[in-house]
């Protein structure tokens, strides 16, 4: 799957949670580092964080504003919007940085705006 596609992918399968899908674009050794906290490494181990986000968050749609692709590598603009298990609105904006290989996605970097919500 080209890079573009990849990126639209994901972050489709973010706001539609379908983990079996998010499963296959995942390489097994792939790494996520997300605000405040300890980085993550391997697919599991992505997979049950992205799952505790879910619950923590249970509607939480993202849309892409910007992509820049060059080679293996994507930046991506996005923002989002949704409602916490509190039912409480939520929305942000940040930046993922995707790296791919082997046509899995291998590297996640996120930085976004609002990071007080995790202080909580």
């Amino acid at each position: 799957m080209p890079l573009d596609q990849t990126v639209k992918s994901f972050f489709e399968v973010l706001s539609t949670r379908d983990m079996d899908q998010m499963r296959d674009l995942l390489h097994e050794d792939a790494e996520l580092y997300f605000p405040k906290t300890q980085p993550l490494i391997g697919k599991e181990r992505i997979l049950k964080f992205i799952n505790i986000l879910f619950r923590q968050y249970p509607e939480l749609i993202f849309e892409i504003q910007r992509t820049i692709c060059q080679g293996s590598k994507a930046a991506v603009h996005w923002t989002n919007k949704g409602r916490s298990r509190r039912n409480e609105p939520y929305r942000n904006e940040g930046a993922t940085i995707l790296e791919m290989t082997e046509d899995k996605i291998i590297f996640i970097s996120d930085f976004f705006k609002d990071t007080e919500i995790f202080l909580k």
